[in-house]
């Protein structure tokens, strides 16, 4: 099968494209999993109900042919006898009519499940096309189905003879038995010879499920320009999508400089890394907090923001950096770095009292601020 632009169908079906064939009515089905399903249980039903459906038989032939000479003359006797009767085969009728309607139900949707399609429903002017009807009745498909009907006949009609064959003797010994007997032996040699017919579907059904997956597979299949078309279609356009991830950046960032006015001290590097902090001293084994970093650009535009609102800015290029590659936002520091953010932030709190007139300025801060080696980032 090839298509227009000389791709074959190689690749195997997507989810997507089997989700859409489904909701288009279009499922694997093997109408010989449903005939052996309803044959198989009609042989099983008359099995399992067919002593109790000849018992009600028999009482209703003979209450109906068995009544008074004044009965005749009472026109409320053929529905009282036609009620009679319908209550009396019910109950057996129904026992069997139950077994094969759940065998065809579940025979039916074993392949495919249950599938309901409003769009299967709905005509279709392409199937009232004499041409393409046509083309049909004589395509790949309706040989195929030519072939598997005739084999399924020879097939079934040898199995037939033979089992008539196997079983002629019996036959002929029906002959020497008496009435009563005779139609019971009768009758139950029907039945075992009916139910070894209708398993004879059994191995046509193992060829024919198999088949049908098979060949809806192969319907389905696509090439790899279709596979890739519907990858863009599903995942998106790369550009499509550089564009959101650039757009949820770009918000990301204007929350993240929303929360630089409440850090207590912005750490930089100075112009490629700035990291702003806050530390909650009211709440019990809390850690200082990363409420904005970024690099470049952004981490300038931190540092305009912490201008324009007081923020302290503490130049520490090893701790911004570590704090940088270590930490995410509204995330806590790691342990390793508890002791240089402790002496920063009690240098910006009494800088602070400083500027406020109480205490005395703060020394300034060591260059070389305690980080461990494993966190340490040039």
């Amino acid at each position: 099968m090839a298509e227009s632009d000389g791709q074959e169908k190689t690749e195997q079906p997507t989810e997507q494209r089997l989700q859409k064939a489904r909701e288009k009515g279009q499922i694997p089905r093997s109408k010989e999993l449903g005939t052996a399903a309803v044959l198989l249980s009609g042989a099983l039903g008359l099995m399992m109900f067919g002593d109790a459906l000849g018992l009600a038989m028999t009482k209703m032939f003979a209450r109906n042919f068995s009544f008074e000479r004044e009965l005749l003359f009472d026109p409320n006797t053929m529905m009282a006898a036609l009620g009679s009767s319908v209550l009396g085969i019910m109950l057996p009728l129904l026992g069997f009519y139950a077994v094969v309607l759940v065998a065809a139900l579940v025979g039916n949707s074993l392949l495919g499940g249950v599938n309901f399609s409003s769009q299967a429903m709905l005509p279709k002017l392409n199937k009232m096309s004499p041409a393409k009807g046509f083309k049909r009745m004589f395509g790949v498909q309706s040989m195929v189905e030519l072939v598997k009907s005739i084999a399924k006949v020879v097939f079934i009609a040898t199995l037939a003879v033979s089992i008539l064959w196997g079983q002629f003797d019996n036959i002929l010994r029906l002959s020497n038995e008496t009435l009563p007997t005779a139609m019971v032996d009768a009758l139950s040699l029907l039945l075992r010879m009916g139910l070894l017919l209708c398993m004879a579907l059994l191995p046509i059904v193992a060829i024919d499920v198999p088949f049908q997956i098979w060949n809806h597979t192969r319907q389905l299949k696509m090439t790899l320009q279709e596979v890739k078309d519907e990858y863009k279609n599903t995942e998106g356009k790369p550009e499509v999508k550089g564009r959101i991830r650039q757009m949820q950046q770009e918000m990301a960032n204007r929350r993240m400089m929303a929360d630089v006015p409440e850090a207590d001290v912005v750490i930089v590097n100075p112009t490629h890394y700035s990291v702003a902090l806050r530390y909650d001293k009211f709440t019990p084994g809390a850690a200082p907090k990363v409420v904005a970093k970024g690099v470049d650009e952004v981490a300038l535009k931190i540092q305009e923001i912490a201008r324009e609102y007081e923020v302290p800015i503490i130049s520490s290029p090893a701790l911004t950096r570590a704090i940088y590659h270590s930490t995410k936002i509204e995330q806590e520091i790691p342990d390793g770095l508890f002791v240089a953010v402790a002496q920063v932030l009690a240098y910006v709190f009494q800088l602070n009292n400083w500027r406020k007139g109480r205490g005395q300025r703060p020394t300034p801060l060591k260059a070389d601020l305690p980080i461990p080696d494993e966190l340490k980032h040039d």
